[in-house]
């Protein structure tokens, strides 16, 4: 009488991906259901719903084999992305928008141009917009003096050189390179080098929450590596066109809060106030614009 040999058990996928939402749509059933083409093995997909009816995440989460969490508030993006990854066992953690369409293995591709270089923290594709043209995603930390030259002048003097150089170093030409910071729509983060720097600083509600991360992975010594060959479809904020004041103020107040916190010392009070008034002017413009 023979014996069936069970099979192995199923390997814990190596990869956690954290999508976080906040009342989503039709987007997210496509996220996943891209997503499980980006890899030859199943990622672990962690949605974190942020809204108040988690009744879309929870029918994608029981039709794709997600986990979902319901936070009961809104926690923000960066908020959510580390409750998403708190307590994960994968070398890898992604943190992507649920408007992201993946390409077919560029989950894979990601990996192993993170595998190739020990170096960085985090990984970042080229992010293409719907019409094929390519979202500046892998940009240079902005100096005070660019920051405040760039929110003081940009709307009455587009020209300016402040606004120039900041919009130089948005330009995605070239190849595989290092970057200061990359966009938190799509990124791969290696866990120890997430998990060192404490993860995203949830006191930014929404926006430079990959900004401040950045620094901080350059500034413990890993890499932000952007990685053009691998490429992935950002579809659009769906949440700002639907509420665009609410997330122009967000905006602005995650600006200005970076500023304070990355240039603190007493001198550079001047430049750091002549920031934060150009982005209060801009931000009072764009809400004009908005209503």
């Amino acid at each position: 009488m023979s014996t069936a040999v069970p099979p192995p058990p199923t390997p814990a996928s190596d990869v956690r991906v954290v999508c976080v939402v906040y009342h989503p749509g039709d987007e997210l059933a496509m996220f996943a259901r891209t997503l499980a083409a980006a890899s030859a093995t199943p990622a672990e997909l962690v949605i974190v719903d942020n809204g108040s009816d988690p009744t879309v995440a929870r029918a994608v989460a029981d039709e794709f084999g997600a986990r979902l969490v319901a936070t009961g508030s809104n926690l923000g993006y960066g908020g959510g992305a580390n409750l998403g990854a708190a307590g994960a066992e994968a070398r890898w953690i992604v943190v992507a928008n649920s408007d992201i369409e993946w390409q077919p293995g560029s989950l894979d591709d990601l990996v192993a141009a993170a595998e190739a270089a020990p170096t960085a923290g985090s990984v970042g594709p080229a992010l293409l917009n719907t019409d094929g043209t390519v979202y500046p995603s892998a940009r240079e930390l902005p100096s005070l003096t660019q920051g405040a030259g760039h929110a003081l002048f940009v709307k009455v003097w587009p020209g300016n050189p402040w606004t120039r150089r900041y919009q130089a170093h948005q330009q995605n030409a070239g190849g595989q390179r290092p970057a200061g910071w990359l966009s938190g729509a799509c990124l791969l983060l290696r866990r120890e080098a997430f998990e060192a720097v404490g993860g995203f600083d949830d006191g930014y509600f929404m926006f430079f929450e990959d900004v401040d991360l950045g620094e901080r992975l350059g500034r413990a010594g890993w890499i932000n590596l952007y990685v053009p060959q691998v490429q992935v479809t950002h579809v659009g904020g769906t949440s700002w066109r639907a509420k665009p004041a609410p997330m122009i103020s967000a905006h602005h107040a995650s600006a200005a809060r970076y500023v304070h916190r990355r240039y603190p010392r007493w001198y550079q009070w001047p430049v750091r106030q002549a920031a934060v008034l150009g982005l209060r002017l801009r931000e009072r413009s764009e809400l004009r614009t908005a209503r």
